[in-house]
């Protein structure tokens, strides 16, 4: 049976980073990833499907010199974001935190990025395995190593391997996670309980669509974000600008909700009382469309979709992690990185950076020998940025139309940056403005030291 020192399951930020660190620290390292196609990918990769938007202070976060991201991923610099609410927007043009990228932040090619990392992690010396999936792993906790538990894969095509260490990166889908991690969870408790696929994420649908110059200039160097115009926990669409005067129009919205779980439907722009269940992915895009610039434009012939781009004629429906994080059995040396581990970022949209420095840190404590730091490690390196997300997430779960016109002129009122300057701000803007922080402050407090993560270390049993 093949031996190696560090397998990793997986091939998205997180997996690839991972083994671009293993390797570099000298392990034996090996990548393995089923692979999807796409339009606009000549071969086998990673599921590279994602609004790909990078903020400032997130090329930080994900450990990386902006410097050094070949200038073919860039796909659009971005001057700031705009949330509209159903009467009431508001405009950001700093996140507030301190980043070396000079910028409010880019759009970015997630394909090329993808394919960039897979790049670092082979000339790092691992063996990346694209086309090849694992389909079961077994932990041996009584095995003869000196370095504790080994681990038994088995692959797609029919073939084993033994590896000293594993690192879990297979996103949001969990497919390898879920069992692997019940071999240490006490009986009558499941991961599946915290990480289930359909409890645990958001269904994302985007189509890349083609606008008029004019209209494209409205938002080259900006994200848009529709709130309180669909229902469902931090649902919303969005559009992201790309390079020429292609843009990605999207959304998110929660997996197996129905009509008749909406209050008061008619309050929603995106909904119709015609409606008998609540509208597709691409019918809510094209809703959107009309609503927006329909008295201008025809928006099926002037605002086409571009069929090569994307995973399949110019669309992408794909998950995204939309819980708390779970720790990582380590004692059974065995990590998990990315959206695999329920990571999630600005309201459950943009966790490659996560994915990034959860991977770069578990490869790099596999390949040493020191994998029992990963879960402090983690905490220490995206902690802030997790609770931020879950913290506000929580805030905003029932919110409706009128919620969030309320924040967003709250918001406005509170024009400032970040906590510090929020908190300053807080009299002259109002006794709205004193209970949003208050409600922030309070939450953010019930999940001190960690208290965000839903399946922490200690209770895994080895």
């Amino acid at each position: 049976m093949e031996r190696v020192d560090v397998a990793i399951v997986g091939g998205g930020p997180a997996g690839a980073c991972a083994a671009e660190r293993a390797a570099a620290h000298g392990a034996e390292t090996v990548l393995f990833e089923q692979g999807v196609p796409r339009e606009d990918r000549d071969e086998l990769g990673p599921d590279s499907t994602d609004a790909a938007g990078m903020l400032d202070y997130w090329v930080d976060i994900m450990d990386f010199d902006y410097r050094e991201i070949p200038d073919e991923i860039i796909l659009r610099e971005l001057e700031g974001t705009e949330f509209v609410g159903p009467s009431t927007s508001v405009e950001l043009t700093t996140t507030g935190m301190d980043a070396s990228y000079p910028k409010f932040g880019y759009t970015f090619h997630r394909a090329r990025m993808d394919d960039w990392l897979h790049e670092r992690a082979a000339d790092a010396g691992a063996d990346l395995r694209v086309g090849t999936g694992v389909t079961d792993l077994e932990t041996d906790l009584r095995a003869s190593s000196p370095k504790g538990p080994t681990h038994t894969l088995t692959l797609s095509n029919g073939d084993q391997l033994e590896a000293q260490y594993v690192v879990l990166a297979d996103g949001p889908q969990r497919r390898i996670t879920l069992d692997a991690l019940d071999q240490f969870t006490p009986p009558g408790r499941s991961i599946a309980d915290s990480l289930s696929p359909p409890e645990a994420n958001h269904i994302a649908y985007q189509e890349y669509r083609e606008f008029p110059e004019e209209l494209f200039a409205e938002f080259e160097d900006r994200l848009k974000f529709w709130w309180g115009y669909m229902p469902g926990e931090t649902a919303y669409p969005w559009i992201f600008p790309n390079d020429s005067r292609v843009a990605r129009v999207g959304l998110t919205m929660p997996i197996g909700m129905q009509l008749e779980d909406v209050d008061d439907p008619a309050s929603y722009k995106l909904l119709e009382p015609s409606d008998s269940q609540l509208p597709s992915g691409s019918e809510y895009i094209s809703r959107l469309l009309e609503q927006e610039y329909g008295d201008e434009y025809d928006v099926e012939s002037d605002i086409p979709r571009v069929e090569d781009r994307g995973k399949s004629k110019g669309t992408e429906t794909y998950p995204i992690s939309s819980t708390r994080p779970i720790d990582s059995p380590v004692g059974a040396n065995v990590a998990v990185a990315g959206g695999a581990m329920g990571t999630t970022s600005a309201f459950h949209e943009g966790g490659y950076h996560v994915a990034v420095r959860t991977g770069k840190i578990a490869g790099r404590l596999a390949a040493t020998d020191s994998l029992e730091h990963y879960n402090d490690l983690w905490k220490q390196a995206i902690g802030d940025e997790v609770l931020r997300n879950v913290v506000f997430a929580d805030i905003v779960r029932e919110y409706g139309p009128d919620d969030w016109d309320w924040a967003f002129g709250v918001a406005n009122d509170m024009q400032g940056g970040g906590d510090d300057e929020l908190i300053s701000n807080r009299f002259s803007a109002g006794l709205d403005a004193v209970k949003l922080l208050a409600s922030y402050r309070k939450r953010k407090f019930g999940y001190r030291d960690g208290g965000y993560v839903q399946f922490p270390e200690d209770d895994y049993l080895y």
